[in-house]
Order: C-alpha cells, then structure tokens, then sequence
C-alpha cells in the first residue's frame, strides 16, 4: 500500500475532533486510508440501498447500532443523519469517534456546516502526489498521461481505459446526483471543451457561446465539476502591484490524466509534440502544490499574476511572510526566457528570489536568489 502524506493529519484530526471528515474525488483513495487508520471501526458503506433505505427511514435506529462510532462511507447520500449524529457528538466525551468519507464536496459541506459546525475536522484528499508515487523511470509524458489516481499504480490497467471508464461513471452517476441536468451529452461536450483550457483564463461568455447554453448555466457546471474534485479554478494575486490586472481566474484539471483522455490523447507519446503538453505540466506541478497543502487540512494558498499587457507569473505562493514567484516550464533546457516573469515581478514588488521549475533534472542557484529546480524535486519550495 502507498503510504499517503495525509495520514498524519488525519490522525491529528481525530484526536481533537469529535469526527473527522475526508473529502476527495473518487477513487482518491479515501476508504483506503481510513479503514488502514482505524481499523478497529466498524464500515458502513452508503453505496448500499439497503443501509441507505435504513439511514434515511430511520436515522435515530440507525446510528444506535454504532454506540463506539463508525466509518461512513459516501456519507454525501444520507444527510439525513447529520442532525441526528450532532446529538450523539454532543453528548459523547470521544474525539475521532465517527469518520466521515465522501466524494461530493458541496453536498457533505454544505450538511456538515448546517449540522456538525465545529465538532468535525476536515480535510480533502485529492490523487497521489508526486512524491507519493516516487516514480523516478517515467517521462514526463508518462506522468501526464497517467495521472496520480491510486488505482493505477495497485493494478495493470490500461491508463487511456480507466479513465474513459471514470469520465462515463463520474457523468452517469455524480453529475445526476450533484445537479439534475437533463442533457448529459451537452455537459460532456463542455467537460471536453474545459479540458482545452487548461491554464488559460476562464471565460464563461466565450465557453456558453461554443458549449450553446447561457453563462450562468456554464457557472453553475463549473461550480458542479469543482464540488466533485474534478477541476479547481486558480484565482489571480488580489493586490495590486500593478492596477492593470488581470481577474479572471484560471482553469486547471485535479488530474492530468483525466484531462487527456478528455483532449482524446490515446498514448504518452502523442504528448511529445502536442500544443498541450506545457499546460498539461504547468496543471500536474500547480494541482501538486495544491495536493500538499490539502494533505495538511489548510486551505489553498496558491494563485497567479497576469497584467493587461501579458507579464505573468504562472503561480504565486503566499506564505503570509513572503510571496514565492513560481515560473513552470515543461522543457528540458534552461534558457533566458524562463526567468523574464520571475525578474519583472521582483522589479515592480521589490523583492528578491523566486523559483523556476522545469522539466530538467539539474538544480541550479542564479543570482538575486532565483533557484531553477526540477519538478522532481519541488519539496524544495
């Protein structure tokens, strides 16, 4: 089993918490990992009709079977029982005594805010990191077309096939259950349509127009494709170091491996030429940064900084001290270019330093602090 960077926060999670929530897409490895935790629980898994039929009819029976706490897998299915669960978290002395799994983040947050506010610790648990699959043989190309989902790194499965397979089960059943859209055909064509703007600004009025919906239609299916860890939007720098920015936020995939058999790449070596390759590398460094942060229980502090001009820099981390300017380069050869972002941001913030990352296998230390790193070896950040 692949040991996941999340597993201590979990635990720290559970100990000052009377329950804890995990939260991720499908197949993230979620169940995985809390039934390896705490493995003397109890698993109630929600998928099932007849422990649904249970939960639903008859909350306060249901929970009365599990006096020491439980598991609770796609816990999203019966909210129901959250109003009945803050009684018993209330009235127990137990920390970590119920954990809660689900893979439909606007569902169970929006039960749990409602419901068990401040008696659960939450944490969203997306695929693998790169450091968590430790994979120093592949490519690039190869890290892209697969993906961090844990499943292909357990079996022999054929990358392209997952995927497609995912992408079909994720439209049949999430999608339905997130928001009754009647034309799934129209929402997968915009699912592929996202996928050809990985890393651009997001522009819901050009989206509507090729997708043939309304905006507000196109931010209610973003806002859908979010809630279930399928895409996330990087927001831009909201300080002005320069009034002309740009605001619109950014579209990036949670996996890149999804996004390419979106973009009907068969194999990693179509990804050697493909227009795409860049904005696909800038996705899997920028979604690892995001998965770290995540495995820690904080929330994102990531985003960019584009001018109405074009002097951009790919992501900005704010670490309440200090902004890190990260540029992300996918070749292989360090040139001039790469540090253009980098020393424009530092003129206009006055400050010095700043990363670029690449798809090289060398470290090198420039002047006025600027380091060049591989993507390999990002824990340097």
């Amino acid at each position: 089993m692949i040991k996941r960077e999340a597993e201590q926060q979990i635990k720290l999670l559970a100990e000052q918490f009377k329950a804890v929530a995990v939260v991720g897409p499908r197949q993230s490895g979620k169940t995985t990992l809390v039934k390896m935790i705490f493995k003397d629980k109890v698993y109630v898994n929600f998928e099932n009709p007849d422990t649904r039929l249970f939960a639903t009819d008859d909350p306060r029976g249901f929970l009365a079977n599990y006096p020491n706490g439980a598991i609770f897998d796609e816990a999203q299915r019966v909210p129901e029982t959250f109003s009945y669960l803050q009684q018993i978290l209330d009235e127990s002395e137990i920390n970590g005594m119920f954990i809660i799994t689900g893979s439909n983040n606007f569902l169970l947050q929006e039960t749990i805010s409602q419901s068990l506010a401040g008696r659960v610790g939450y944490l969203n648990l997306l695929p693998l990191t790169l450091n968590e699959i430790n994979d120093t043989e592949s490519t690039i190309e190869q890290r892209l077309f697969k993906g961090c989902y844990p499943s292909l790194y357990k079996e022999n499965i054929d990358p392209a096939l997952w995927h497609i397979n995912y992408i079909r089960t994720y439209i049949e059943r999430d999608v339905r259950l997130i928001k009754n859209i009647a034309n799934l055909i129209t929402f997968e064509r915009f699912l592929r349509l996202c996928a050809g703007r990985i890393g651009q600004l997001l522009n819901m009025h050009s989206l509507a127009i090729e997708v043939g919906v309304d905006t507000k239609t196109i931010g209610s299916w973003i806002s859908v494709l979010e809630s279930s860890f399928v895409v996330f939007r990087l927001q831009p720098y909201h300080k002005n170091f320069n009034k002309r920015i740009v605001k619109m936020p950014k579209l990036y995939f949670c996996d890149t491996g999804l996004a390419t058999a979106l973009l009907g790449i068969q194999n990693a070596q179509q990804l050697d030429l493909h227009p795409f390759k860049g904005s696909l590398f800038e996705n899997m460094v920028i979604v690892d940064f995001l998965k770290r942060r995540f495995n820690i229980a904080q929330v994102s502090n990531l985003f960019f900084w584009r001018d109405n001009v074009g002097n951009e820099i790919d992501l900005l981390i704010d670490k309440v001290s200090e902004l890190c300017p990260v540029e992300i380069k996918s070749g292989q050869t360090v040139t001039n270019d790469y540090f253009k972002g980098i020393k424009f941001w530092n003129k206009i913030s006055q400050q010095e330093g700043g990363t670029v990352i690449y798809g090289g296998s060398s470290i090198q230390r420039r002047s006025n602090h600027i380091q060049v790193i591989p993507y390999t070896s990002m824990e340097l950040i």
